[in-house]
């Protein structure tokens, strides 16, 4: 009927700044390229960052219906989208949740920044995070003011995992919240950084072979560091590693 649904690759945004290429920009000729005589519009998809489905609708009233259906799924403790990530580490539990708070942080200074809160469901922020300078740091004991003026919002993601080998785990990620960057931050959290993960893998650090959490601010960013077993299995040379993309994938979408 009026709903459609792609697989979108890594690093391809929803929204771009004009010139740039971007799902948005590219529905006029893929609507063209269907046949179709209604324009398309962006239902649910994955961050720019995220590789997976992107469903789309030619029917503003379908869209409208979903989106409030998504938001209305997360107030009723369900899990409509189901996320696959590839992790260097093997978390300690089988299965299990991982809650806490989420804040933009400004880089270079503990002040958290507000006005800056997350404003919809393609992980965009007014003002872009890359121009405030802003960084998403784990706040693990939120205060009740902080929540309110929501400086920092509650998070939670429910993982399983699916199967490992070789010190890497196949992770289903269950968000119960929407948050930009949130997966990749959990998934730091169990010391187990997404594969790719070249802004928040910094933070998990190693002390004789044992994984530890290290603090945003003792933890530049930099490209993802891999031992040279997993280098060689990827078959990759630590040059090419800024070119691998984030393992994190929009597996399924649950619909009314």
């Amino acid at each position: 009927g009026a709903l459609l649904a792609l697989n979108k690759p890594p690093g391809l945004p929803i929204l771009g700044r004009s010139g740039d290429l971007s799902l948005d920009v590219l529905l006029p000729a893929l609507r063209r390229r269907l046949g179709l005589t209604a324009d398309l519009h962006v239902v649910k998809a994955p961050a720019r960052e995220y590789s997976g489905l992107v469903l789309l609708s030619s029917c503003y009233h379908t869209t409208k219906k979903l989106q409030q259906f998504f938001t209305d799924a997360r107030w009723r403790g369900q899990y409509p989208a189901t996320y696959r990530a590839i992790t260097v580490g093997v978390p300690a539990e089988v299965e299990g949740e991982i809650s806490t708070g989420l804040s933009w942080q400004q880089q270079g200074d503990r002040a958290m920044v507000r006005g800056c809160q997350w404003a919809g469901g393609t992980g965009h922020t007014p003002g872009s995070a890359e121009g405030c300078a802003l960084q998403v740091v784990p706040v693990p004991a939120p205060g009740r003011r902080s929540l309110a003026r929501k400086d920092v919002k509650s998070t939670l993601t429910r993982y399983r995992v699916l199967s490992a080998v070789g010190g890497c785990a196949l992770l289903q990620l269950q968000p119960r919240t929407a948050f930009p960057e949130q997966l990749q931050v959990h998934l730091t959290l169990l010391l187990c950084p997404a594969l790719g993960d070249h802004k928040h893998s910094s933070r998990v650090g190693r002390v004789l072979g044992v994984p530890f959490f290290l603090s945003p601010e003792s933890a530049p960013t930099h490209t993802q560091v891999l031992d040279e077993e997993l280098l060689s299995r990827l078959g990759l040379s630590p040059r090419q590693l800024h070119h691998l993309p984030l393992h994190i994938h929009l597996q399924e979408l649950v619909l009314p």
